[in-house]
């Protein structure tokens, strides 16, 4: 089932009698569909941008890459910086904005810009009863329902499903610079990328290789005030031994951090989020327990592991133990179907929470057509 209207989506729902399965890109999710599928990618097409006003309002079935290349034709940007998972999962697609919204996925800019809800300001969404509701404005000023637009992104099409999506935008920063900082031993690198993050030279993105002993920390904004910037956190971070990338090279180097090419190889990739201060004693957690592939994006708050599918379960359990036992938690991004149904693709929900998910889900999916047995939801 693919509508191509809003109002289409609502009959459909409206008329259906068992657990359907939403589908955008098919880049994010897990399995396979375990119910009917219902595809937003007939719901495409910019409804309102205002470059002036730094607003866009876009259908949430339109493909990620095409608002990014409408929004750098006139020089701006999600601010949050989304990842397109489409090359990691290897199942080819293309990644939506409805997806994004609705994993709330978000880049390393996160630590700057904050994440893709704080950067939503409207939507619209068909709930389970096959009603259409909106929420929220097209301006920034207007924060009508906010608690809701706040609710829906990263609830993973569990209440509705998405249908158009309203953002503050970001103009793009005239250069960028990225310092590569070589030979940091992996226990070191939590604390030389939180010392550049809590510097005054507003850096927007700070990650690692742990096993290669090396930290990416970027600067963005007007040239001549990022080279000054540049310079003062050299100074701040030395003796350490710092190579400079910048313009192209540099963004083509992010996107990859991004979108964890480095890991696209691995069967199994889990993300694991922690207090930057875990991050040293969660890589050695990971040392013990299995060989792995660790990408570390301490801006978007992420270690992003990689493995084989034979070490993938006790890996898994032994991040997700460490989590209860110290906070944070980890969740599957990519496995193959026999490894994800087998595995918990989210970590036990503590028992207040899940009384609370259950009643808001009761509202805005009384007869469960968006709760079939998957481990996630719209992509």
């Amino acid at each position: 089932m693919t509508p191509q209207s809003e109002a289409e989506l609502a009959d459909l729902i409206a008329a259906a009698r068992d657990p359907l399965s939403i589908r955008g890109g098919g880049t994010r999710a897990l399995m396979l569909p375990q119910g009917p599928a219902l595809s937003t990618r007939g719901l495409s097409g910019v409804t309102l941008y205002e470059p002036g006003a730094l607003t866009l309002v876009v259908a949430a079935g339109t493909p990620l890459q095409e608002v990014r290349a409408l929004l750098a034709a006139e020089r701006q940007r999600l601010p949050f910086d989304p990842p397109d998972l489409a090359a990691l999962s290897g199942r080819g697609g293309l990644s939506t904005i409805g997806g994004v919204a609705a994993s709330n996925a978000s880049g390393p800019a996160r630590i700057q810009a904050g994440a893709c809800r704080d950067c939503l300001i409207g939507l619209r969404f068909v709930d389970g009863r096959g009603r259409v509701v909106k929420n929220g404005g097209r301006v920034m000023k207007n924060v009508t329902g906010y608690d809701l637009v706040k609710l829906l992104a990263g609830s993973e099409g569990r209440l509705g499903v998405l249908s158009e999506l309203s953002f503050r935008l970001q103009p793009l920063p005239q250069t960028e610079v990225t310092l590569t900082l070589e030979g940091i031993p992996a226990a070191d690198q939590a604390a030389v990328m939180a010392r550049a993050l809590s510097s005054p030279w507003d850096v927007s993105g700070a990650a690692s290789d742990p096993a290669a002993g090396r930290v990416w920390l970027r600067l963005e904004g007007f040239e001549e005030q990022t080279r000054y910037r540049s310079a003062k956190l050299r100074a701040r971070l030395a003796p350490a031994e710092i190579t400079l990338t910048e313009g192209a090279a540099s963004a083509a180097l992010w996107a990859g951090i991004r979108d964890l090419t480095p890991l696209a190889g691995a069967e199994v990739v889990i993300r694991h989020s922690a207090r930057p201060s875990h991050m040293p004693g969660l890589l050695q957690l990971i040392a013990r327990t299995a060989p792995a592939q660790v990408l570390s994006d301490l801006g978007g708050g992420w270690l992003s592991i990689g493995c084989s599918a034979a070490e993938a379960p006790a890996l898994l359990c032994a991040l997700q133990t460490e989590g209860a036992r110290a906070g944070g938690h980890a969740r599957l991004l990519k496995a193959p179907p026999a490894v994800a149904t087998r595995l918990p693709g989210a970590p036990p929900t503590d028992p207040v929470v899940a009384r609370l998910n259950a009643a808001i889900a009761a509202e805005f999916d009384p007869r469960g057509l968006f709760a079939p047995a998957r481990l996630s939801a719209e992509a």
